[in-house]
């Protein structure tokens, strides 16, 4: 009897593993689901997201070349004063020597003197137009810069 038992209970516990087996499958089966859907979102969400920052960069990217052109073809930077209200990308014009001739908040102040690593990214600007990265006030910062004839800098990012 005691044999018996024995086997008897060695059969339901291995029923129990089966049972368990199967309920273990059937949830990494849901598990590997939602993982599959999660990861379709976040791949979307990015392809979305890089979506608009290129068509962002494009408009900062517009934005620049515009003012560049207008002022080799004989405007001033006075002339775009407004531009450094725009939103959500405001322009800013520097002389070489880091004196902002158009800057929402520091327009006539010295951005070599003011912000040194600032001044250092955006004076590598181009004739041809180039995106630098710098550190504004702990955060980075991405630019397109661009040199005029006159070797004005104009700049806008995000």
């Amino acid at each position: 009897m005691h044999a018996t038992t024995g086997m008897h209970g060695n059969l339901a516990a291995s029923g129990c593993r089966g049972l368990a087996h199967n309920i273990n499958n059937d949830r990494k089966e849901e598990y590997m689901k939602k993982y599959a859907l999660m990861m379709v979102v976040l791949v979307m969400g990015l392809s979305l997201a890089a979506g608009v920052f290129a068509a962002d960069k494009d408009a900062i990217k517009k934005q620049v070349d515009d003012i560049v052109m207008a002022i080799d073809s004989g405007k001033t930077a006075a002339d775009f004063e407004s531009a450094a209200q725009n939103k959500p990308y405001y322009v800013y014009i520097m002389e070489k020597d880091g004196k902002l001739l158009v800057h929402p908040s520091l327009e006539g102040k010295n951005l070599k003197e003011a912000v040194m690593p600032a001044y250092e990214a955006v004076s590598k600007a181009t004739k041809d137009g180039t995106w630098v990265k710098y550190e504004w006030d702990g955060k980075e910062k991405n630019a397109y810069v661009r040199e005029t004839n006159n070797g004005e800098i104009v700049g806008s990012g995000y």
